[in-house]
């Protein structure tokens, strides 16, 4: 099976004609597991295959291209073959793409998360088997251990409630997209009004469409911060918000909030490491159940250490560049 990178986040299957995560060919099939900008199609006028709340999110991000949306598993016939989606557990609309063919079978992971993420349609594996398996492995030492979202979620009311409690405005740090309405998710129960980036709000109605409850919120308002709990970027916090609150705590909501490329050099009250991929044993622990003929690893700043732990499986594997 022919596997190749295509530029810094797209991969290609040239013998297949098809294309994952990049912009992608007038005779290709391009297909794109998830609305983050970094696997979106650089050429706003694409034409791809993707989720139904995938095309909407894009759109809303400036995508201007076609699509033909697929459900989940319900597959696609090409004259090479067959392509099903799959949940992926990353964030809402969030598709893992399974390639049957006559060269073999492949699993394109794109991001994903397993447990998977509470605000996303879950996460499912194939039934048949997979030859080659293409995972990101972005948290690829064994440092990265995550807690049961239940646990996660706990920490995010408990750190709310008791900042507003003690006359402090919370600050959740999370990225507009699928971070912020996984924690907004988590916060619902609370009851509590969430003030979030125009950005933020757009994407909320995609998930709220898909009947995920996201509880009270509304725009920045800087001359009404008081009992509110915000979420907001480290760029928006610090050029925007800051000079506008008068004492604030600060939650970074992050898998590197485990390590030490967390932000928080004195300026963090409480990381909690919320993340919407795998961590390294939920990685390792997926390997060992799908022992693919191949692992092509990809998206991750050190292949090293998975390689090793997969070498100790007798499962083979590469870093894909």
């Amino acid at each position: 099976m022919n596997i190749v990178k295509a530029g810094s986040q797209g991969i290609l299957l040239p013998d297949l004609n098809l294309e994952f995560d990049c912009s992608g060919t007038p005779e290709g099939h391009t297909f794109i597991s998830h609305a983050h900008a970094d696997h979106m199609p650089r050429s706003k006028e694409s034409h791809v295959y993707c989720t139904e709340p995938t095309y909407k999110l894009m759109r809303k991000r400036g995508f201007e291209g076609t699509a033909d949306v697929l459900a989940y598993g319900a597959p696609l016939e090409t004259d090479r073959a067959r392509i099903t989606l799959y949940p992926a557990g990353h964030i809402l609309g969030s598709a893992m793409a399974f390639v049957e063919s006559d060269n073999g079978s492949v699993l394109y992971t794109g991001d994903y998360r397993t447990p998977p993420s509470p605000a996303s349609e879950g996460f499912e594996l194939p039934s048949r088997n997979i030859d080659h398996f293409i995972t990101e492995a972005t948290f690829a030492l064994p440092i990265y251990r995550w807690a049961p979202h239940s646990s996660l979620a706990d920490d995010v009311r408990t750190f709310a409630s008791s900042s507003l409690e003690e006359g402090y405005t919370p600050v959740f740090l999370a990225y507009d997209l699928g971070k912020a309405q996984e924690v907004m998710y988590m916060l619902a129960p609370l009851n509590r009004t969430v003030q979030i980036s125009d950005d933020c709000f757009q994407f909320c109605s995609v998930y709220e469409d898909a009947g995920f409850e996201l509880g009270r919120y509304e725009p920045y308002d800087q001359t009404n911060f008081s009992e509110k709990i915000l979420i907001a970027t480290h760029r928006t916090l610090r050029h925007k918000l800051s000079p506008h609150i008068r004492a604030q705590r600060i939650a970074y909501c992050s898998g590197w909030a485990a390590g030490s490329r967390g932000r928080g050099r004195g300026s963090i009250n409480r990381r909690i490491p919320l993340s919407d991929h795998l961590d390294f044993f939920e990685l390792i622990n997926l390997c060992r159940e799908l022992h693919p003929k191949m692992v092509h690893i990809t998206h991750t700043p050190n292949a090293d250490v998975v390689r090793h732990y997969l070498d100790e499986l007798n499962i083979d594997s590469r870093l894909l560049e």
